[in-house]
């Protein structure tokens, strides 16, 4: 406990850039009492709206949350929805020079609608087209100027087109001759530029899928688990699990398996984000790669007892060891 507390003290010290695609996570809460004359849809009946952080500005909530600096590079659209964004990220203390508006993209919005704790229905605005080369321009900029001063690099790839093939074959180069921490949050079809980044962490079908297998028991696990570490040359490979847990694999051929700590399963919406931020972060704070695995575990098992986006204190990650510790 000791130990996780001087982590914890220490990470407060640290400064991360977050890097990639921010959205807006949108929530409508209401309650079903019936169903539609016109079609076999419930009929929700709206109680109240709220958004949250999403995506990349999910990552860095949950930075600020256990109580680091931050600064994100991201895009937003010239819209209203893009300036409930920034407005949202400002509002935690998040550096916001790095969010570069294009007027020819829309923000990322995601709506879900909620009822009796139960998703009824969930809309995307998006598009998934790359950024273009003045936006892209711009991004590179500000990520390796953000560079310079931060602790650790966290790139969260979702796929919407602001993590490109330019952006990483600078961004990662950078980052090793400054012997900074990059850690990198993926999607398959960047999988192969991602190459000789500090960590990375897929889920269990990500993993499986970037090497074309499904991953299904141990031995396959075991068997794509260090194909990508060799295959990428990445100092620690990450795979979640979901209710299995999560997986370590490290370039010394070492291997740890963290059984799940979570009690309760109501949303499993934005843990990646809360994984890799507090494995990042740990590792900022001088924690061993062991370490920081059995904090990100602990910090995944609180979030996915929220309904929707959440971020984790240091308050709460000390609860859940304490409440494992009596456990046992």
């Amino acid at each position: 406990m000791e130990r996780l507390k001087e982590i914890l003290n220490k990470a407060r010290e640290r400064n991360l850039m977050v890097i990639g695609d921010a959205m807006l996570d949108r929530y409508v809460w209401g309650v079903v009492s019936r169903i539609s004359p016109e079609a076999p849809v419930p009929i929700v009946e709206i109680q109240r709206e709220n958004s949250r952080l999403g995506g990349a500005a999910n990552v860095a909530n949950n930075v600020r949350a256990l109580g680091a600096s931050c600064s994100i590079a991201c895009v937003i659209g010239n819209d209203g929805f893009g300036i409930e964004l920034r407005d949202l990220l400002a509002s935690q203390g998040i550096d916001t020079e790095g969010v570069i508006r294009d007027s020819q993209r829309p923000t990322t919005v995601k709506t879900r609608v909620i009822a009796h704790n139960q998703q009824i229905v969930r809309t995307d605005k998006e598009t998934r087209d790359e950024i273009d080369g003045r936006t892209e321009n711009a991004i590179i900029d500000r990520a390796l100027a953000g560079m310079e001063t931060c602790d650790a690099v966290i790139v969260s790839d979702y796929g919407k087109g602001v993590i490109t093939k330019r952006l990483l074959s600078e961004l990662i180069p950078r980052g090793r001759q400054k012997e900074k921490i990059i850690s990198v949050d993926p999607k398959e079809n960047h999988f192969r530029n991602y190459k000789q980044v500090s960590l990375i962490t897929p889920n269990q079908y990500e993993a499986g899928a970037a090497m074309g297998r499904r991953i299904h028991d141990e031995v396959s696990l075991h068997e794509v688990g260090w194909e990508i570490v060799y295959l990428l040359e990445v100092d620690s490979l990450l795979i979640t699990r979901g209710e299995d847990g999560m997986s370590l694999f490290r370039n010394d051929r070492t291997y740890r398996h963290f059984p799940t700590v979570a009690r309760h399963v109501y949303d499993v919406t934005g843990a990646g984000d809360t994984v890799i931020c507090s494995f990042t972060l740990a590792l900022c704070a001088g924690a061993t790669m062991e370490e920081a695995a059995e904090i990100a575990n602990h910090a995944a098992g609180i979030v996915i007892g929220d309904v929707g986006t959440a971020a984790v204190t240091p308050e709460q990650l000390i609860a859940s060891f304490q409440s494992t510790s009596e456990c046992l």
